[in-house]
Parts: C-alpha cells; sequence; structure tokens
C-alpha cells in the first residue's frame, strides 16, 4: 500500500473542514463548501485516503477526512444519473474516467465518486463506496461490496458476495483495513474496523466483527486476537461452547489454523494453503 504521506493536506483545508463540521452554517460560504469538494477530489484521486500505513506497521486514521464526506452529503443536491438503461436518483455522482485509471470494470459494476480504484484492478458486478481504497491488481469478484472507507491492499483477491463494511462514524474510528496479499472468501464478512494483515487467507462464510474472538489452534495453546488477524494466517469459520442459562450452545469464532510458507510465492503459498488445511474459498 502506498504510505502516510498520501495523507497530508493543506493545513487551511483540514482546518476549513473540522470548523465546518462543529459549526454547519459556514457550508453556507462558498470556500468552505469548495474545501470540501476539493478533499472528496482528493479522495477520488487517491492523493488524500481516510487511513493510511506507517512505516512501522501501524495506520493512521484522518478523522477530518471523514468529516469532509460527512459534510459532502450536505452539500451535495440529489440528482438523476443515467448510464445506459440504467437510472440513478442519488446525492453522490458515479466515478468515471475508468480507461484513464488503468481500471478494468465489468457491467453492472459501480463505485462512487470520492472511492479510489489504482491502476490494474478489476471490478466484477460489485460495488465500492466513497472514500473507500482499492490497491493496484486486486480483484473485487462478483457482488462483492466495499463498505464506505474502507482500506483494500494490492493484490487482494474479495471472492463473490463477500462483504467489507463501512465504517464512516464515528470520524476518529478506525476503518475496515485489508492489506496486501490478501484471500478473502466467498460470502466472508469483514466488519467494524477489523484488520487483515499482509497475506492472510479468510475462508469461505468466516464472519469478523470487532468481537468476534480468534483464536489461533495452530500451536500447544490456543491464543485468542480481536479484530485484527496476524500477517499470513488462514482462517476458517469455527465454534466454541458457552453456557448460558438455558443450557450450553454452541457460538461462533474464526480459527487460525496455520500461516502461509514463506518459501514460496504468493499463488503457490495461496493453493497450498488452500489444499494443506482443506479451507472452502
Amino acid at each position: 500500500m502506498k504510505q502516510g504521506a498520501m495523507a497530508s493536506a493543506p493545513p487551511d483545508l483540514e482546518a476549513r473542514i473540522d470548523a465546518a463540521y462543529e459549526d454547519r452554517s459556514l457550508l453556507d460560504d462558498a470556500e468552505t463548501r469548495a474545501a470540501v469538494e476539493q478533499t472528496i477530489a482528493a479522495l477520488d484521486a487517491g492523493a488524500l485516503r481516510v487511513a493510511s500505513p506507517n512505516d512501522d506497521g501501524s495506520w493512521s486514521v484522518h478523522p477530518w477526512v471523514k468529516r469532509a464526506i460527512l459534510l459532502y452529503f450536505g452539500v451535495a443536491k440529489m440528482e438523476t444519473t443515467t448510464v445506459g438503461p440504467y437510472e440513478y436518483h442519488d446525492k453522490i455522482p458515479l466515478k468515471r474516467d475508468f480507461e484513464a485509471a488503468g481500471v478494468r470494470v465489468v457491467p453492472p459494476a459501480v463505485a462512487r465518486r470520492g472511492a479510489f480504484i489504482e491502476r490494474g484492478a478489476v471490478l466484477m458486478p460489485s460495488y465500492v463506496n466513497i472514500g473507500a481504497y482499492v490497491g493496484a491488481r486486486t480483484m473485487v469478484d462478483t457482488w462483492a461490496t466495499v463498505g464506505s472507507c474502507a482500506q483494500i491492499g494490492a493484490d487482494v483477491h474479495l471472492s463473490g458476495g463477500v462483504g467489507i463494511g463501512g465504517v464512516l462514524e464515528p470520524p476518529g474510528a478506525t476503518p475496515v483495513i485489508i492489506e496486501d496479499g490478501c484471500f478473502v472468501g466467498s460470502r466472508a464478512i469483514v466488519v467494524e474496523g477489523v484488520h487483515l494483515e499482509r497475506e492472510v487467507v479468510l475462508g469461505a462464510n468466516v464472519v469478523l466483527t470487532a468481537s468476534t474472538p480468534i483464536i489461533d489452534v495452530s500451536g500447544a495453546e490456543a491464543v485468542t486476537h480481536r479484530g485484527r488477524v496476524p500477517a499470513r494466517s488462514v482462517v476458517i469459520p469455527g465454534t466454541r461452547s458457552k453456557s448460558f442459562p438455558a443450557g450450553e450452545y454452541e457460538v461462533a469464532c474464526a480459527l487460525i489454523i496455520g500461516q502461509r510458507k514463506r518459501s514460496t510465492d504468493q499463488r503457490t503459498s495461496l493453493n497450498e494453503a488452500l489444499r494443506d488445511f482443506g479451507v472452502q474459498v
């Protein structure tokens, strides 16, 4: 993923956005509305992003950029847009100029203005919402959704029907982050700011929320994570027993059953993970 420098912006732009978020009457001012528009245009072009990686592997969230998106909903007007036989009625225009951007878009894929899609990415019939970032050579497969402000790295595969949740409010909340080289299996769901580190493999139907226990069962003792999956982990759906007043029941969790091998290239490693651990995709 491109580094945190992309999050920089003129100090007066950030200050205008923050001031208008606290006092919406400032949106009556033409310069303030222009600052909102400038921020959305920069998001659309990839010059700004909602969250960005740092050199040490951590991530920084930029709340003022989210505030600009929220203000944009306030100043944008409802308009009717037609695309061939399709008609839309919304405040946010559709993203344009995919040929110049070097992005393959298969009908009827939709990306909203304010999302950035890097060169070489492929959108099968899918949906990418405002504020999202989709890295180079990433495949967003059929009926997958990339929610508001989600950060998707390069060389990622979001399989058919994957649901990547949006995190727009509160502005300081961390969005869903899928780092470079991850493979997300069919119908998997990742929401509430969950972070997949580099080259994670999620099997089909894995559901990860902020509170989902992600249990590493590959060693002698179980180790539980929440909200973050360590790099190169292979994850499948699981259950664990939990006692309730009415009895003991199985509740959902996710199981880390091993890691992709470092000795192979990405494609071979992925294939080996699916074969060696019997992960369904």
